[in-house]
């Protein structure tokens, strides 16, 4: 299999995983709060990582230090706390096309970064992006312009950090295994993650009293370890393989598989989302033109 096979192949692969992360975390919440859920999340893929510690212990901290914690605290530990907070107002359908504006900050960050000269396209393509999320927005079904704002806005922050993840992974950690990469950046977030559960949240108490609470633990799991834990290593190895940009556009098919779960579930979307998440894809297509 050759290596353009195998990057269109983990692509296709992330999308569906990380298409369906949206509908996991809302039903996570049948049961658990917003934080609860994303400290689940981060402290499973912890825990189903740790014994990967035997192997892949050996590293050189100093020197990888600053790019472990870009890679887990933006990557991971940050838009895990902000997508489910955002879904507590808005559906996950939606969330899940806001997060196709990804590698619009993904080229962002890396002209002011890492000194990336864009493109006219992907100068068009960003400016359109903008305009479409903006519409993705005031399309919505909530009829809350001022809450799909405020709440989409928490999502923004999220493909944000997500770009500064990308492009810090790229500037500090291309000499380094995906797995090694992917076990310490999670060793540094899972702790926290871990003491926030049990010390600052009411886990314990919703564990004992929710009816849903196994069930929605069970749907958390699989976010964790599959959305989270090896989900992240195949993205590393994207990465490596084929650059920043085209890892990030697994966000083509990321939205249409968040509304196909969206729609099943039985939320509304607009034809007007519809359109301006097409227009969405096409500014990432412009800007991957360049």
């Amino acid at each position: 299999m050759s290596k353009k096979t195998i990057a269109w192949f983990l692509l296709i692969l992330l999308s569906l995983i990380w298409g369906s992360s949206f509908i996991l975390m809302k039903r996570g919440m049948d049961a658990f709060t917003s934080d609860e859920v994303a400290a689940l999340r981060i402290s499973i893929a912890f825990l189903f990582l740790l014994p990967f510690h035997i192997k892949y212990s050996k590293i050189d901290l100093k020197k990888y230090f600053v790019g472990l914690v870009f890679m887990g605290v933006f990557g991971n530990l940050i838009p895990a706390f902000l997508f489910t907070k955002a879904e507590t107002q808005i559906s996950s359908s939606l969330t899940g096309m806001l997060n196709a504006l990804t590698p619009l900050f993904t080229i962002i960050i890396g002209m002011f970064w890492l000194r990336q000269k864009p493109g006219q396209l992907q100068i068009v393509g960003i400016i359109v992006g903008f305009i479409a999320a903006i519409c993705l927005l005031l399309f919505d079904s909530g009829g809350n312009t001022f809450q799909n704002f405020s709440y989409g806005f928490l999502v923004l922050l999220a493909t944000i950090c997500y770009a500064i993840s990308l492009n810090g992974i790229k500037k500090y950690l291309g000499g380094l295994n995906s797995i090694t990469a992917t076990v310490w950046a999670f060793s540094i977030t899972g702790p926290i993650a871990l003491i926030y559960l049990f010390g600052f949240t009411s886990f314990t108490q919703h564990m004992g009293q929710s009816s849903l609470a196994w069930q929605s633990l069970g749907y958390i799991s699989i976010l964790a370890i599959v959305g989270s834990a090896i989900s992240v290593i195949l993205y590393n190895v994207l990465i490596k393989n084929a650059g920043t940009v085209f890892a990030s556009s697994c966000t083509y098919l990321i939205p249409v598989v968040a509304i196909l779960w969206g729609v099943f579930d039985g939320e509304t979307v607009k034809i007007g989302q519809i359109l301006s998440m097409a227009v969405i894809i096409l500014s990432v297509y412009l800007i991957n033109r360049d």
